[in-house]
């Protein structure tokens, strides 16, 4: 173990207060029994081999308090013990810090106690430092091999055979999640829909990547370089496009660009606000949206974007939440 941390790793998903070390009880409204336990703090290692009783100060005034319940090492002596540290009485009371002065004193936080004044019955919560698994690496297969790692473990694949991305992972009660993408902008070829034709592969690219778990950045640029109008058909008023990942069901998302026309070709002006709007729940597809109802340069409302006139470009960014939950 590294740092200050209780000896037990939380592999499982769910724990109830007794399974775990440190587990406590309260004794007659005024006494915390503390259950055995072992953990590392201030350099030490400790172990609490049988339960131990540790009263809480009396508080019979009309304010409550915040008293904490720490391991606390002695760097002098070379001991550490279970101690109670007792904190002022306020109308918004606050729990005293942890000491911890290198060579001297240093303490570890296990609970949180709530005293109540007229010396109420007191109430722990839990502030416990629980150690985890190691982090690991994977070349490859990153997503296969993380069946096999420790629950709630974070995995990255380092990508050595250049096929993807390096990525990290979370292995946790929710399924494995990509955490973050490590290396470079990943690219992705996107496509337009309802209309005449379509632009060429290099004239339709996505820059995104993975920002956070089940979180996608990405910024979205389609080029029209013909000198022809991309313009709907088969009676659509408005053009789609496609993004990297689907976007969540349960998630709201509005993303915001624009139109760049150089040559205000197509009857649009040189530059039109674009917003997409997801076109269905778990679903890459957007719809493509200006302002105006029934002309590009009419400010009465939201139209479909019906055309990439010629030889103009598209834009479209923005960050959403994805659904990534399938392993």
């Amino acid at each position: 173990m590294q740092g200050d941390r209780i000896d037990f790793r939380m592999t499982a998903s769910t724990y109830s207060n007794g399974s775990l070390p440190f587990a406590f009880r309260v004794l007659n409204g005024r006494t915390v029994e503390i259950q055995p336990g072992r953990a590392a703090v201030g350099g030490f290692f400790y172990e609490l081999d049988a339960p131990l009783s540790l009263p809480i100060a009396a508080n019979p005034g009309d304010k409550a308090r915040l008293d904490t319940v720490v391991l606390r090492a002695d760097l002098a002596k070379g001991s550490v013990n279970l101690a109670t540290v007792q904190g002022q009485p306020a109308a918004q009371p606050i729990a005293p810090q942890p000491q911890r002065v290198l060579g001297q004193m240093w303490e570890m936080v296990l609970y949180e106690v709530q005293v109540p004044p007229a010396n109420g019955a007191v109430t722990p919560f839990a502030r416990l430092q629980f150690d985890a698994p190691p982090s690991v690496r994977s070349p490859w297969n990153t997503t296969d091999t993380a069946r096999f790692i420790e629950q709630n473990s974070f995995i990255a694949d380092l990508d050595a055979n250049g096929g993807g991305s390096q990525t990290e992972y979370f292995k946790g009660r929710d399924g494995l999640v990509v955490s973050r993408d490590l290396g470079k902008m990943r690219t992705f070829t996107s496509s337009v829909g309802n209309v005449n034709f379509q632009p060429p592969a290099s004239d339709r690219i996505v820059r995104w990547r993975w920002i956070a778990p089940n979180t996608v950045s990405f910024s979205l640029r389609i080029s029209n370089r013909s000198d022809n109008d991309i313009s709907c058909v088969g009676g659509n008023w408005y053009i789609d496009t496609v993004l990297p990942q689907p976007v969540s069901g349960g998630a709201t998302a509005i993303f915001h660009g624009y139109l760049e026309n150089v040559s205000w070709a197509g009857g649009y002006p040189y530059m039109t606000m674009v917003y997409g709007m997801p076109w269905a729940w778990d679903s890459p597809y957007v719809h493509l949206f200006q302002i105006g109802h029934n002309s590009p340069t009419a400010n009465n409302g939201v139209a479909g974007l019906d055309k990439i006139p010629a030889r103009s470009n598209l834009y479209l960014s923005g960050i959403y939440e994805s659904n990534t939950f399938t392993y």
